[in-house]
């Protein structure tokens, strides 16, 4: 019996991949230039393995050095502080120098989406090795504040940019059933370069000063991330893949705003937890030390949790996983980070939400894909680059804003409120996405039932059956009506 189960769930998998990949015949005919790149096989399936591991190996890499890199931005920041590197220069510069790298990476997805259907995955890939490591080595000789801007906050940003938008959508393309762990593994890359180059940064600063640290950095990024750029392979053709840097019908489409909105909320959220727990140590008498282990326990915890987080959602549906880690991580910030008061407390809270706090990164694009399918996955990322460029370059000043000063136990009180909320509402925008799903794909069962000649199906509302699923910028109003949505958010099913 479990090995008919787990079958017919390999065949289902099998199957919606094959019927996402089809090409829409009802949308408008695809211009001349762009027949090449939407040729494919009309059933082509993922390896689900074989080199595609090869691959994730070498994204964990690049997310290691880069992602990875940029963590180390409050290690930079302490020493800036504390060495008056660049006099005059105030907190919330460095605040935005922070922000900006992020922004700028966010910046650079419909330029590196155009850059990759004209001259292919691997070239934007190189262009990243080639703007990070001009970053880092810029910072190295910097001597005044708007020299650290534009290296490590702008050019950083394009360089680390150009290497997430030409890898996140890799995976995806190579497995099927084992999507969510493999982006699992390759997320948690951040999380552990985080913590490694966290240590390492720290021990340069005291012992080579900020120039070497800067350029052993360098030189480190620029070794491992020139190997794994040219190791990577996409499936672009075989998939037919849709570069479009905006592909506006998508926004007629009530899940995917709504999955827009759990990353933009999930984004306001996770800045404000990432540059506030160090502080909040601080700020409740613990030492700068411990302050910084608290840091990096919450990078071990990011590196760590990303796989398992992948392995349940491929075990137990992708939707449903990344709604509920999503509501745990603002669960964990109101009833645990509120009353952490001594340093066992702070660092259990740090390993803990660290495990779900980058829920958003670890299952993006697996959610995505289920969504709106492999055909148009870049032209979405793409677009959810954009939207989240607000939320990551103001979240920090807003924790800064709400932080005060007036009671030493409690400066932290609303930052933590505001996270935790941030986080509970993600979770409710993309539970309700869940309820689509589920509609959907019961009616995609009827259809492939009345097809075969049986007279047996799901049970679903009538409306529900007025409409059909997968197809390009069209969201059925039968699947969205109240009640059939209602009943799909609640019923227990993997999605």
């Amino acid at each position: 019996m479990d090995n008919l189960e787990t079958e017919r769930s390999i065949l289902s998998d099998n199957e919606i991949y094959r019927r996402e990949s089809q090409p829409d015949r009802t949308t408008e005919k695809i211009p001349q230039e762009n027949l090449v790149e939407d040729e494919k096989p009309d059933l082509d399936v993922p390896p689900d393995g074989g080199y595609g591991w090869v691959c994730v190996v070498c994204v964990f890499w690049i997310n290691a050095h880069s992602w990875g890199i940029n963590s180390t931005y409050g290690v930079f920041l302490s020493y800036y502080l504390s060495h008056n590197v660049f006099p005059d220069t105030s907190e919330l510069t460095y605040a935005f120098t922070g922000g900006l790298s992020i922004s700028c990476a966010l910046l650079m997805a419909p330029i590196a989406t155009y850059m990759i259907r004209t001259w292919g995955t691997r070239v934007v890939l190189n262009l990243g090795v080639f703007f990070q490591t001009l970053s880092l080595i810029s910072s190295s000789f910097a001597t005044q504040k708007w020299h650290i801007i534009l290296s490590q906050g702008v050019c950083f940003g394009c360089g680390m940019g150009f290497l997430f938008v030409g890898t996140i959508g890799v995976i995806p393309q190579w497995f099927v059933r084992r999507r969510g762990f493999a982006m699992g593994i390759t997320a948690g890359g951040s999380g552990l370069g985080g913590l490694v180059y966290s240590l390492a940064v720290g021990a340069l600063l005291s012992r080579f000063g900020i120039g070497w640290a800067f350029r052993v950095l360098a030189i480190c990024s620029f070794v491992v991330n020139l190997i794994c750029a040219n190791l990577i392979k996409d499936r672009n053709k075989a998939v037919g893949s849709r570069f479009r840097s905006f592909h506006l019908p998508l926004f007629k489409r009530p899940e995917f705003v709504l999955y827009l909105a759990w990353g933009f909320l999930s984004m306001l959220g996770y800045v404000a937890l990432l540059f506030s727990v160090a502080d909040y140590a601080l700020s409740i008498g613990l030492s700068s030390h411990q302050a910084s282990v608290v840091s990096a326990l919450l990078n071990l915890g990011q590196g760590l949790g990303r796989p398992f987080v992948g392995i349940f959602s491929d075990k137990i549906g992708r939707i449903n996983v990344a709604t509920l880690l999503t509501f745990l991580c603002g669960l964990f910030c109101l009833v645990i980070w509120i009353f952490a008061r001594t340093m066992g407390v702070v660092c259990f809270f740090a390993v803990l939400v660290g495990t779900v706090s980058g829920t958003f990164w670890a299952t993006v694009a697996p959610v995505l894909a289920e969504i709106i399918g492999l055909r148009e996955l870049p032209s979405g990322l793409s677009i959810s680059w954009m939207v989240l460029i607000p939320p990551t370059t103001v979240s920090e000043a807003i924790a800064l804003m709400l932080r005060t000063n007036s009671s030493k136990d409690h400066a932290y009180l609303r930052v933590q409120i505001f996270a935790g909320f941030m986080y509970i509402g993600a979770a409710c925008c993309l539970w309700i996405v869940r309820g689509w799903k589920l509609g959907e794909l019961a009616h995609a069962e009827q259809q492939s039932l009345g097809a075969e000649g049986t007279s047996q199906g799901p049970t679903c509302p009538r409306n529900e059956m007025e409409n059909q699923p997968n197809h390009q910028g069209d969201s059925m109003s039968g699947l969205w009506s109240p009640a059939s949505v209602i009943c799909k958010m609640v019923a227990l099913k993997r999605v």
